[in-house]
């Protein structure tokens, strides 16, 4: 019984802290905006929302995804975006409970599921995010059982440095810039809050999902090399996967690595 009301706990926590990551995935990409006030408004309209039109997930239905004054139309984004994080607070609180550990990872998991919203929008990853991520995951490997401050910092080290150099040998041999700093700083931040270990998977994850993506993406957009996809996104879905499967992705490999050929 207590273990059922710890995870509908988890997932309504994770609803409410989603409902308010939908304000900062809409405010901060734009300098001149405060993520705290006004309060929740219509985007359309600009009316206050009252208290029952601001439940997460609920509203939304109950308005049938119309602005109670304008009928403008309520993006599904808000919907999606608290049912992720009621999703992800859900798996957390099930692999670790109610510890140090939950808070720091539902720190985290919230910062890579902004990052992916307004990257897949904006084509921009948001140095608010990233950098007090880095300083704020270094910090909390001090915490942390399972990840050492020398492997917190050698993962933010090798992920900047990795990704600074394949940027900067792209942009010596096309003359074009490829991958922005902004990505160059999201995996450093994965690396600080995961260490170096998570590296290897989430470069080759994000880089098959980029690329099944980005092959239907030419196919649809017909611009051929010139199609542009943020990359952010599919670093952000790669660490969230490790996050989650960690074990079984090096178990797999060193199953891999070992098998007789």
């Amino acid at each position: 019984m207590n273990t059922l009301f710890f995870e509908i706990f988890s997932f309504i926590f994770g609803a409410i802290i989603g409902s308010f990551l939908n304000v900062v995935i809409l405010r901060l990409p734009d300098p001149e905006a405060s993520v705290v006030f006004p309060g929740s408004h219509c985007p359309h309209c600009q009316t206050p929302l009252h208290w029952y039109e601001n439940i997460p997930m609920v509203s939304f239905l109950f308005l049938r995804g119309r602005c109670r004054s304008c009928q403008e139309r309520i993006s599904v984004q808000y919907p999606l975006v608290e049912l992720a994080m009621a999703l992800l607070s859900l798996f957390l609180w099930q692999r670790f409970l109610l510890s140090t550990a939950f808070w720091v990872y539902f720190v985290f998991a919230a910062a890579l599921l902004v990052v992916i919203v307004i990257d897949l929008y904006h084509q921009i990853i948001p140095d608010l995010i990233t950098l007090p991520g880095i300083i704020l995951g270094a910090a909390a490997s001090l915490l942390l059982p399972g990840l050492t401050w020398q492997d917190s910092l050698l993962g933010l080290l090798l992920g900047g440095g990795i990704f600074y150099l394949i940027a900067l040998g792209y942009y010596l041999l096309t003359k074009r810039q490829g991958m922005g700093g902004g990505d160059i700083k999201l995996l450093a931040m994965i690396g600080a809050f995961q260490g170096w270990q998570a590296l290897p998977f989430v470069i080759f994850g994000s880089s098959l999902l980029g690329t099944i993506v980005g092959v239907g993406a030419m196919a649809h957009q017909k611009k051929g090399g010139q199609t542009r996809i943020p990359y952010g996104p599919f670093l952000a879905v790669a660490s969230l996967i490790y996050l989650f499967f960690d074990q079984q992705i090096i178990q797999g490999a060193l199953w891999y690595l070992t098998r007789p050929h």
